[in-house]
């Protein structure tokens, strides 16, 4: 039957740039959306940006700009990144909404109700020069167990020993600098040491709605005891105002955080019913709607999710999750990421020099199971797995067959679909629909990989074991290779079936060459019909180089050297090195555009004698003894063309591939001391220093005519 299930990430905060460490989430949740998606499923995945809090406030004070600003210029740039690694959100929103307001007084009026909210004081430190209470991470001093210096106000770093920041010595505000006075202040507290919380939460975390080791930690801190949650901040706040307070009290921020799930879908159905496609939220959001609320979480924020959140719904009238799925943290090489090393890496330089992100994807889906385990990227693995599974079995099936059906039989396939011959060739492919969407229902993603690379080898074991390129010479075998191509193409396209939630954008342009429709779920035991003709093949994946892998890291170790100046904005603007892409860029300003006038008008007919083409940069290399020259290997979709080009003081060749750009393709050929070089790609330049390629927009393809 089919499933509504409303689905939710984590919300980042809008306090910082986008990681690679975030990224396993974001990807984890959007592959499993994907797939329910194409199962046929109704399925909606909401997110928004997380902006409240005293972190934010003082930030946007020290930047001179106002709490709106600041989180409205970080809502573009995780938008931007997200997108860019192919996060599909249905709704990407804001916790400081209309919307999240009106559901933040509702649940909190329901608790109220419910006799779930307490009033007592609460001493604290308070900076008298800043005159504002102070969070704990706010506050310095020496540890009360070692003595060590410069420690946060809950835990020591040297000794790893826990506190209350009551118990440093010597405080000191980070805030202001002065010392700290304790003050006492009358705190809002989400009663959930009540009984009936109690009782609820000893089913709830049982109900299957968990990770058994996720419900196995939730029985130690219920087994402990639960302690009522404080939900209350004091002045200046960038908050919601809690209700009655006269702006005296505010939500703490992490009670508006998840109402924001509910905010952002709420969001979501007004825009669908000025669409004229109405969703009603309410049968999401409130019990008996027949529907399911699933969460995808890092295991850091279980305490928040698996028990004041279920129990915040539970007793203000709304729906409780359907499961919260906990994963593990991320680690680089074995090691917490580090910026000294390299390895805190944002989305943004990733993206900046042009990795494919379908790599990463890839990567993270090969690592990813049901259980809150960390998950490991090894650069050399990563590498090593991207060029074995994704280039040389998966992509390698259509670049092998695909040359012999357009070359010999005009891309049509065989005249007869001979299905019980396919399914003896490939029994698990045929039938492995079922098998792969049990795994991916179950979060096995790496399981389900595994089936499908173990696929991919029998595939080109079957193109080894008939040999086409002799077949080819031999016109009288020619039905036989037909049949061969055939059956590749026919197991490449289900492959590619349960490859789609994981790698959409290279599904999609296997689509496109397949000349077919969305593929499915509905499509995984099917063939393509008999004499079905297929696109011109155009290269799919280029390889992962090392060295791409080192610039990367480079860049991200370089960005922590920058000047203090530039490093004001560092967790949204990534420094890197004058090599990367993304600075190079940034660095074309007005002044260096050129002043000259356009040259001379032209007809349209001298115009339409250059035959400009959308390219793609396969390989880029040095040309030894060239200063200024980069020897460029360009797919423009029928071929492939060399061109020497003169923009080896802006760019470093490791950037390069991969990335679109455009060419003149009836330029005659120039023969030079290093070559022949067949073409010219475009390029701008001023008056000022820098040369900068001339690149499409998002969804152009090699061979396309610029025009």
């Amino acid at each position: 039957m089919p499933r509504r299930i409303l689905v939710t990430s984590a919300l980042p905060y809008a306090n910082g740039a986008i990681h690679l460490g975030h990224l396993v989430e974001y990807i984890q949740t959007d592959i499993w959306v994907r797939f329910q998606k194409m199962r046929g499923h109704e399925a909606y995945y909401v997110c928004a940006d997380d902006t409240h809090g005293t972190p934010i406030m003082l930030r946007a004070e020290q930047e001179g700009i106002t709490p709106q600003q600041l989180i409205a210029r970080v809502l573009e740039e995780h938008q931007r990144d997200f997108a860019g690694f192919h996060v599909g959100f249905d709704n990407y929103y804001s916790t400081d909404s209309p919307e999240n307001r009106a559901f933040c007084e509702d649940i909190y009026a329901g608790l109220e109700r419910e006799g779930l909210i307490a009033r007592r004081p609460v001493e604290q430190f308070y900076d008298p020069v800043k005159e504002m209470f102070l969070p704990d991470r706010y506050i310095k001093g020496k540890c009360p167990k070692c003595g060590a210096a410069d420690q946060y106000g809950d835990a020591c770093e040297v000794c790893g020993s826990a506190y209350s920041p009551t118990d440093l010595v010597d405080p000191y505000s980070v805030v202001s600098g002065a010392k700290p006075v304790r003050r006492s202040s009358e705190h809002y507290f989400f009663r959930l040491s009540d009984s009936r919380c109690q009782r609820f939460l000893k089913e709830w975390t049982r109900s299957g709605a968990l990770q058994p080791e996720a419900a196995n930690k939730l029985d130690e801190w219920l087994a402990a005891g639960l302690q009522d949650w404080d939900i209350s901040r004091d002045p200046p706040y960038f908050g919601f105002a809690i209700p009655g307070t006269g702006g005296k009290k505010f939500f703490y921020v992490w009670l508006d955080a998840p109402v924001g799930y509910f905010a952002s879908f709420r969001n979501l159905c007004d825009k669908r019913t000025a669409a004229g496609a109405p969703l009603d939220p309410d049968a999401f959001l409130r019990p008996g709607g027949g529907t399911e609320m699933v969460h995808f979480i890092g295991k850091d924020i279980l305490y928040f999710h698996a028990l004041f959140w279920p129990a915040m719904l539970q007793f203000s009238g709304y729906r409780t999750p359907s499961s919260v799925n906990a994963h593990g943290f991320l680690t680089v090489n074995g090691e917490k990421m580090s910026k000294s090393r390299g390895t805190f890496i944002t989305a943004e330089s990733y993206l900046a020099l042009g990795l494919n992100p379908e790599w990463l994807r890839y990567y993270y889906a090969a690592k990813l199971n049901a259980t809150m385990e960390d998950i490991d990227l090894s650069l050399d693995d990563f590498v090593a797995r991207v060029n074995s599974d994704l280039v040389g079995k998966y992509v390698n099936i259509a670049s092998r067959a695909a040359g012999f059906i357009r070359q010999h039989f005009d891309g049509r396939l065989e005249p007869v679909a001979d299905r019980e011959r396919f399914a003896a060739e490939f029994p698990g492919i045929l039938s492995g629909g079922g098998a792969s969407a049990e795994l991916f229902e179950r979060r096995e993603y790496g399981k389900a990989l595994r089936l499908a690379m173990l696929g991919a080898e029998a595939v080109n074991q079957f193109f080894d074991q008939h040999q086409p390129w002799a077949l080819a010479k031999d016109p009288t075998k020619h039905a036989e290779l037909h049949h061969v191509c055939t059956s590749a193409l026919n197991a490449f396209r289900l492959l590619t079936i349960s490859l789609k939630p994981v790698l959409p954008k290279l599904a999609a342009e296997v689509e496109d060459f397949l000349a077919v429709p969305p593929l499915t779920w509905a499509d995984a035991g099917t063939l393509l019909p008999a004499g079905h003709r297929v696109r011109p093949y155009r290269h799919l994946m280029a390889r992962l180089e090392r060295k791409q892998i080192d610039a990367l890291v480079d860049a991200n170790r370089e960005s922590m050297a920058a000047p203090p100046s530039q490093q004001r904005h560092a967790e949204h603007q990534v420094h890197t090195a004058a090599k990367t892409v993304a600075e190079v860029a940034a660095k074309a300003t007005p002044a260096s555009a050129p002043k000259a006038p356009p040259s001379a008008a032209i007809s349209i007919d001298d115009f339409a004698k250059l035959d400009l083409r959308v390219a793609k940069i396969v390989k880029a290399e040095h040309v030894e003894g060239a200063d200024k020259l980069v020897k460029l290997t360009l797919d423009i979709g029928t071929e492939t063309r060399t061109v020497f080009a003169g923009i080896k003081s802006a760019y470093d060749p490791a950037q390069l591939e991969g990335r679109l750009t455009v060419m003149v393709a009836n330029l005659a050929p120039r023969k030079m001391r290093f070559g022949t070089s067949e073409g010219m790609i475009l390029a701008a330049s001023g008056e000022g220093p820098g040369v900068f390629l001339i690149g499409p927009d998002a969804g152009a393809v090699p061979g396309m005519k610029v025009k």
